[in-house]
C-alpha cells in the first residue's frame, strides 16, 4: 500500500505531491507505490542507497520519466500533461551534467537565459554564486566546485519556485562540499524550494527540513533528520571502563537499553538518552568511577542503516 502523504501544514497544498508512484522497467520496479509530500520554501532530502529509485523518483516529478502508474503534481500541475508550465516552475541539476568544454561561464550563462522568456539577471547570479571573475572562463578549465556553481546557477536561472539538485556535490573535496552547502542555504532563504537528491548523511541531516528514505523502491521513512535519529535502534552511546565491576543483565535491565558489550575493561551501552541518565544515576549511586567515558549522539548515518536494513 501507498505511504500516505505527511503535510506540514494540512490547510496548504504541498508544492510537490507524489502518491502511488510506481515504475518498472523490463518488469522489474524500480519505484513501487512511493507517496509523499514538499511544502513550498523547505528543503526536501532525498535519501536511498544506489539503485533505491531515488532518481527515477525525482525523474518522474520532473517530467523526464513518464509513470506506469500513481500520481505526480507539481504546483498542482501534471509534470507530463502540463509539461511546459512545469518547466517554468521548475529547475534542474541532473545527476550527470556536462557542458561543451569550450563554452565559457558567460556564454552559458547567455544561452540559458534565452530559454525563458522572463529569465533571471544572469549578471546577478553570477555575482552571487561567485562566478562573477569566472565568466570568460571556458567550462573544461573550472574547478569542480565552480562547475557545480554554474549548475545551480543554470537551474536557477528561469527564477522558479522549485529547484532539484540531483547528487549535486558528488566528487567534491570537503572544502567545496561546504561551500556549496551554504549556497544551497543561500537559495531556500531567497523562498525557491529545494529538492535534493543525496546520499551524503551529513549533507542531509546539515540541510534538509525532512527528508524521504527509499529503499529497494519504497518510502521507508519520511520525517526531519532528528526525528529520524530518535527512532534510530540506539540514538546513543555510552562507553567507559568502570572501576568496580557491573552485570551485563543488569545493565540490560535498564532503561531503553538496546545492547551491551564488553571489550576487555571496556562496556559499551547502546540505548537512548534516557539510557544515558540511567547508567551515570546507577555509577552515582554505587560511587563507581567511568574511566575514559565517553558518550556519542546517533547520526543519520546510524537511522539511514536501521532503516535500509530493515527492507533487506
Amino acid at each position: 500500500m501507498p505511504t500516505a502523504v505527511l503535510r506540514l501544514d494540512p490547510q496548504s497544498m504541498p508544492i510537490i505531491e507524489v502518491n502511488g508512484l510506481r515504475k518498472a522497467y523490463g518488469g522489474r520496479p524500480v519505484v513501487d507505490g512511493v507517496s509523499f509530500a514538499v511544502e513550498e520554501g523547505e528543503i526536501f532530502g532525498v535519501l536511498g542507497p544506489n539503485g533505491a529509485g531515488k532518481t527515477t523518483t525525482v525523474e518522474c516529478v520532473e517530467g523526464l520519466r513518464v509513470p506506469d502508474a500513481g500520481e505526480v503534481r507539481v504546483a498542482g500541475l501534471d509534470p507530463i500533461g502540463d509539461h511546459d508550465r512545469v518547466t517554468r516552475l521548475l529547475g534542474a541539476q541532473l545527476q550527470q551534467s556536462e557542458l561543451q568544454a569550450k563554452l565559457t561561464v558567460r556564454e552559458a550563462l547567455e544561452l540559458y537565459a534565452a530559454f525563458y522568456s522572463r529569465p533571471a539577471d544572469w549578471r546577478s547570479l553570477a555575482e552571487r554564486l561567485g562566478l562573477a571573475d569566472r565568466l570568460d572562463a571556458r567550462f573544461g578549465k573550472l574547478s569542480g566546485g565552480q562547475k557545480q556553481r554554474l549548475f545551480i546557477a543554470l537551474a536557477l536561472i528561469g527564477s522558479p519556485r522549485i529547484v532539484v539538485l540531483d547528487e549535486l556535490t558528488t566528487g567534491l573535496d570537503p572544502r567545496a562540499r561546504r561551500e556549496t552547502w551554504k549556497l544551497i542555504e543561500e537559495v531556500r532563504d531567497s523562498g525557491v524550494t529545494v529538492l535534493l537528491v543525496t546520499h551524503f548523511m551529513e549533507e542531509a541531516q546539515r540541510l534538509c527540513d525532512r527528508v524521504a528514505v527509499i529503499n529497494e523502491g519504497r518510502i521507508a521513512a519520511v520525517d526531519s533528520p532528528a526525528g529520524l535519529i530518535r527512532q534510530a535502534a540506539g540514538s546513543a552511546v555510552i562507553s567507559f571502563s568502570p572501576s568496580e565491576p557491573l552485570d551485563d543483565d543488569e545493565l540490560a535491565a535498564l532503561p531503553a537499553v538496546t545492547s551491551v558489550e564488553r571489550e576487555g575493561d571496556t562496556l559499551t551501552i547502546t540505548g537512548s538518552d534516557e539510557t544515558v541518565n540511567a547508567v551515570m544515576s546507577m555509577l552515582a549511586q554505587r560511587r563507581i568511577t567511568a574511566r575514559r567515558l565517553r558518550v556519542t549522539e546517533a547520526t543519520l548515518d546510524d537511522a539511514f542503516l536501521d532503516l535500509t536494513e530493515q527492507g533487506d
